[in-house]
């Protein structure tokens, strides 16, 4: 997306961590292009060279901004506070988001997203950091049953990664009133689009069945098909990220909220998989005849997901600009490039 008409003013310098991830490398671009200073700092223990090697090029060949990418853990104590000196905004979203790989192995999770959030927000502290926008996750509403998901009622986390994203929130509410540090927390609804990985027993829902009907694989659905979600093109994320750390320069010390970032549109499975069936069909024909396979439920999955993105709307403008259809539309041709 073209990031310019959402940063007014000077340049300013940004870290994004994550950056060779899906999101991270979408902002890191994305800020670069718009002739900002951009840090760009990954482990590349999840986040592909290719991500790095694609943004690169891509502002290489805009020739404006700049972009500092750096191999390196936010565990890493020295690492992380040579990286967070001299920057104004953090955007992180270095973590491990796999809600079932989290219930599997419990500690990895729990270092990356929970270790690894209080090292880089201490490090932001020391440096002097002026905004720090991370990523959240709507898993922190748990077994809530209430519709449309508002961000002062959760319920109880349902799985190791909820739990991190939980206990990231507290310990960001702490870090503001204690240090007077400006932070937001962004509560992704299954947000996708181009670089999000098709491949692995991890991968997030769309990718993974738009790899599957390329391949002629079955498209397996967890339950009855019914379960339902608010599906975020990542344009959407970009564009609550750069609202947020701009808006949270102008607030006052201790300034720290959490907001959904969604669409405010629920889909179900079913629908998404009729969605992706009739798109790929119409390039792919042998695809239209495909169906899906059902199998029991996933642990740690909630029932339904819809977004109220009134809170971001009012407090930073956030206007989603892309449904679950249009963002489908835009994302489809670099998976049909890049899934073989």
């Amino acid at each position: 997306m073209d990031a310019s008409q959402l940063l007014p003013g000077r340049p300013r310098r940004w870290l994004v961590t994550g950056a060779a991830g899906f999101i991270g490398s979408h902002l890191a671009e994305s800020l670069a292009l718009a002739g900002e200073a951009v840090i760009a700092v990954d482990d590349l223990s999840l986040g592909r060279q290719a991500n790095l090697d694609a943004i690169s090029a891509s502002v290489a060949a805009a020739g404006r901004g700049s972009l500092d990418i750096r191999i390196g853990d936010i565990g890493d104590r020295d690492f992380i506070r040579q990286a967070c000196e001299g920057i104004d905004c953090v955007l992180h979203q270095a973590a491990i988001g796999s809600v079932p790989r989290s219930i599997r192995e419990p500690l990895v999770s729990w270092r990356a997203n929970a270790n690894g959030f209080i090292e880089i927000l201490d490090a932001a502290r020391l440096a002097g950091v002026k905004a720090f926008v991370y990523a959240s996750s709507s898993s922190v509403y748990g077994d809530s049953p209430k519709l449309p998901k508002t961000e002062d009622e959760t319920g109880n986390p349902l799985s190791p990664y909820a739990v991190t994203k939980a206990v990231d929130e507290m310990v960001a509410s702490v870090y503001a009133r204690s240090y007077g540090m400006r932070l937001a927390g962004l509560r992704y609804f299954n947000v996708f689009g181009p670089r999000q990985d098709p491949e692995g027993a991890y991968a997030a829902v769309i990718p993974k069945w738009i790899a599957a009907l390329l391949r002629g694989e079955p498209v397996r659905i967890n339950g009855d098909g019914a379960t339902s979600r608010d599906f975020c093109f990542v344009d959407n994320a970009v564009q609550a990220n750069l609202r947020a750390a701009i808006t949270l320069l102008d607030q006052p010390a201790g300034h720290c909220g959490a907001y959904n970032v969604a669409v405010g549109q629920q889909t179900t499975l079913l629908q998404l998989f009729e969605m992706l069936r009739a798109m790929l069909a119409e390039t792919r024909p042998d695809v239209a005849s495909a169906q899906p396979v059902f199998q029991d439920f996933r642990a740690g999955d909630i029932r339904h997901s819809l977004a109220d993105v009134s809170r971001a709307a009012k407090t930073f403008g956030y206007r989603p600009t892309h449904d679950v259809v249009q963002g489908l539309r835009v994302a489809l041709p670099w998976y049909l490039a890049n899934v073989s």
